[in-house]
């Protein structure tokens, strides 16, 4: 037997998050339950669930800045933690926008650098499988310019770090506050920089 999920029931609904109840079978037969969270309002989470269909939530931005052979990283403060954590620049994808596009302007409000160069597009990253429905597509990018803070909105609380090799060398062995993502990223950089950036 396949498992695979009968029924999706709305738990409570927010204005950018909505906590479902997932009623499903297992591989057994067993009838279960499961509780998940998603950006997407009831008819389009089933639209993704039942009919496969994957509108992409997020863009994820792994940046090299070429002048300066260093990698891109903002240190922001989230509040699902109430603390600050080192993270890839990323944003929401609007409805409809291509994902190239968004992430030449998320990475322009997040940091004020613009792209020169799009190297790849990895599709259907999802963030975090056992609780959200959440995908996102990686961009990996060769970018340019200075750091600005001009395009922030005013709930993001974030400073721009560019990092070299060294840099993040320590950080990544310093005990500070890492996604998943970015600790992936910066292994990119740190010893696959060249077949990833096509360098």
């Amino acid at each position: 037997m396949v498992s695979k999920i009968e029924e999706v029931i709305t738990l409570k609904e927010t204005d950018y998050l909505t906590l479902y109840d997932l009623k499903y079978t297992n591989r057994l037969g067993q009838k279960k339950s499961w509780s998940a969270v998603s950006r997407k309002k009831k008819a389009d989470y089933e639209k993704r669930l039942f009919n496969k269909e994957s509108k992409k939530d997020a863009v994820l931005i792994a940046a090299y800045h070429e002048k300066q052979d260093k990698l891109v990283l903002v240190k922001q403060f989230r509040v699902p933690i109430n603390d600050y954590i080192y993270e890839i620049p990323a944003g929401l994808i609007d409805m409809g926008e291509d994902t190239a596009v968004c992430a030449k302007r998320e990475l322009k409000e997040e940091t004020g650098l613009e792209i020169k160069k799009i190297v790849k597009i990895q599709k259907n990253a999802f963030i975090s499988p056992g609780m959200t429905d959440e995908c996102a597509d990686l961009a990996i990018v060769i970018c340019d310019g200075k750091i600005c803070y001009d395009y922030l909105e005013p709930d993001e609380d974030i400073e721009i770090v560019l990092c070299s090799k060294e840099e993040l060398e320590k950080l990544i062995n310093s005990g500070e506050n890492l996604d998943i993502k970015t600790i992936m990223t910066i292994n990119m950089f740190l010893y696959a920089k060249q077949s990833y950036w096509n360098l």
